[in-house]
């Protein structure tokens, strides 16, 4: 057992660190004051190969695996572009896994090469307003039009990049499920990679706390046309096929939380070790050293659950336990670190100049999205303890 990096993974995050370096927290205050799309920051990272780092080789892609997308997102996060920064690619690095693993030969020559290169935009639509984190109550459907394709209808919210993205991976319900066996209320719902066609789509922005650089949207589907091809995998499965995306999702989100965490962290000790109070640095007083060493202690554990969650999903290994509880971890702890980063600044942490307070915002979001740290309780308590279930 080896928790350590190889050479690779090491030159991987010492490239990544290098690009980032030209990207200092006053570029991602100032996108996400202005919820301005970090193009500049996007093409560095597309030029250096970054967003098609888990692609197949075969599609012009790196063909690396979780571990190595895990390890590029962590350093985005890190360098101090938080989640505005990781949520500017991740989708594209590894949104398409589903037709990676289920899409015919016509949907992975058409979008994987253009992914690998950066020039492809994806957006994830699944969430609607009406069924929450319940997916089986979805009411987005996609009505065969009689020559083998699709008609969309529905509205779905918080899909990231909708303003920014060509294609979204959409997911719909072409079949009712069945009423008389609660275990297949997943049936009947389809995977597809749709245009966001604005002749078809009414996409508006939806206001949030923070990581406004990569705006979070509605979208209403007013007959969208869509093509036979592009159904992802088997009609009726696309939940079972996203599920298959859910572990990397989690592993990933952990790997972007403890990069905000140690953001968050690095800021609070730079100023424990400056300010000066009663003639010594306040990073001498244990009221403010402690609860840093807390955060560290964290963090570094944290770190190590989503490293073993990635291990194993590469090796091919069942690591639902693993992911649910790096992302539940990485959550709590990047909370922790930004918050005691704002308490170590004092009033001045409250102080947009600082940065502390656009960490903080960013990482509650972990605790929340994609799924909230309820429903990740939920998993452990039922799968890996065996508990009943509650809902």
């Amino acid at each position: 057992m080896d928790f350590s990096f190889d050479d690779d993974h090491v030159a991987i995050a010492d490239a990544v660190d290098r690009v980032c370096a030209d990207f200092d927290d006053s570029y991602w205050a100032e996108r996400d004051q202005r919820h301005e799309f970090p193009w500049s920051f996007y093409a560095a990272m597309a030029e250096g190969g970054w967003l098609g780092v888990a692609i197949p080789e075969e599609y012009g892609g790196g063909g690396r695996g979780i571990t190595e997308c895990a390890i590029v997102l962590n350093r985005v996060a890190a360098s101090g572009a938080a989640m505005n920064g990781s949520s500017a690619l991740h989708l594209t690095m590894f949104g398409l896994n589903p037709v990676v693993k289920f899409g015919n030969d016509r949907l992975k020559e058409t979008f994987l090469p253009r992914a690998a290169t950066g020039d492809l935009h994806i957006a994830f639509g699944v969430t609607e307003p009406d069924a929450g984190t319940d997916t089986s109550r979805i009411s987005t459907r996609a009505i065969g039009d009689g020559n083998g394709g699709f008609v969309v209808r529905g509205r779905k919210i918080w899909t990231s990049k909708a303003l920014e993205s060509e294609v979204c991976l959409l997911l719909a319900r072409t079949d009712d499920a069945n009423p008389d066996d609660p275990r297949r209320r997943f049936d009947g719902l389809s995977l597809f990679l749709v245009d966001l066609d604005p002749a078809f789509c009414d996409i508006a922005p939806i206001p949030k706390l923070g990581r406004n650089a990569v705006a979070s949207c509605e979208v209403a589907y007013d007959d969208l046309p869509v093509e036979g091809w592009r159904l992802v995998g088997e009609r009726g499965r696309g939940f079972q096929q996203i599920l298959h995306g859910l572990n990397p999702e989690r592993i990933l989100l952990a790997a972007m939380a403890c990069g905000i965490g140690e953001a968050a962290l690095r800021r609070a000790v730079g100023y424990a070790q400056e300010r000066i109070v009663v003639d010594r640095p306040i990073g001498a007083n244990q009221a403010i050293a402690h609860p840093l060493a807390q955060a560290h202690m964290q963090l570094t554990a944290a770190g190590l659950t989503w490293r073993d969650a990635a291990w194993r999903y590469d090796q091919g290994l069942e690591c639902g336990e693993q992911a649910n509880t790096a992302k539940y971890l990485a959550a709590e702890s990047s909370f922790f670190a930004a918050d005691q980063a704002i308490q170590t600044h004092g009033g001045l942490g409250y102080a947009s100049e600082y940065h502390v307070e656009r960490y903080w915002r960013e990482a509650r979001l972990q605790r929340l999205a994609p799924v909230s740290q309820e429903m990740t309780c939920n998993f452990i308590a039922q799968q890996v303890l065996g508990l009943p279930r509650s809902y």
